[in-house]
């Protein structure tokens, strides 16, 4: 699971490699950790000359139902395998709210020295990540709209590095990378076709290594 990351802050790096507009409103942390504001990326519907547009969201999605924002704390990744059906990401995969979160870099614990290390994976071209993702609607109680998003997550079992995190004899899960020819076709795609881009991204296009 992913619950630290490393957002796009760059005006020009979010135009260049997502064909975004920096989206106005509260300045995001550069690190971004459950509960925080960050930009994700979606199927433009408000701006006609463009393809995509990024939004604001909290980190964790958060459900038509749940009580409050504490809720996203623990909606932060979602399972490819289980994320059709469990109640608090079921409606958004139905809906077809899929999004693209852009990030210089994921954080994942290391144990090989027997203690947690903090590592950085990140692309070895330089070229930021593509997390797919998905995203949603919630109103607070004085019907305040807040928009919220949850990266998905897959098995990491035989991937190089993500074999590498989490403690020995944890289940290894990994980030959906997706490959930036596949932006547009995962936000527009029909959900029935959505499920074929939930796989490993080859780990010779990944560099990770510890923090410090």
């Amino acid at each position: 699971m992913c619950s630290n990351y490393q957002t796009v802050t760059s005006t020009d790096r979010l135009l260049t490699y997502f064909g975004v507009e920096r989206p106005k409103g509260t300045e995001p942390p550069e690190l971004v950790f459950p509960g925080y504001l960050a930009p994700f990326i979606v199927a433009a519907k408000h701006r006609p000359e463009m393809e995509r547009e990024a939004q604001l969201g909290l980190f964790g999605l958060l459900p038509s139902w749940a009580k409050d924002l504490a809720f996203g704390r623990k909606t932060f990744n979602a399972r490819s395998e289980t994320v059709a059906e469990k109640p608090s990401f079921r409606d958004a995969w139905a809906k077809g709210r899929r999004c693209i979160i852009p990030a210089e870099a994921v954080y994942e614990p290391c144990w090989e020295t027997g203690k947690a290390v903090k590592w950085a994976i990140s692309r070895r071209d330089g070229l930021p990540l593509g997390l797919a993702g998905l995203w949603g609607y919630w109103r607070d109680k004085d019907g305040k709209e807040v928009l919220s998003f949850t990266m998905l997550t897959i098995s990491g079992a035989g991937h190089e590095i993500y074999e590498r995190m989490h403690k020995p004899g944890e289940e290894k899960r990994m980030v959906v990378i997706l490959d930036e020819a596949e932006y547009d076709a995962w936000l527009n795609c029909p959900v029935a076709e959505a499920a074929a881009f939930l796989k490993q991204y080859p780990a010779n296009r990944l560099e990770a290594k510890p923090l410090g």
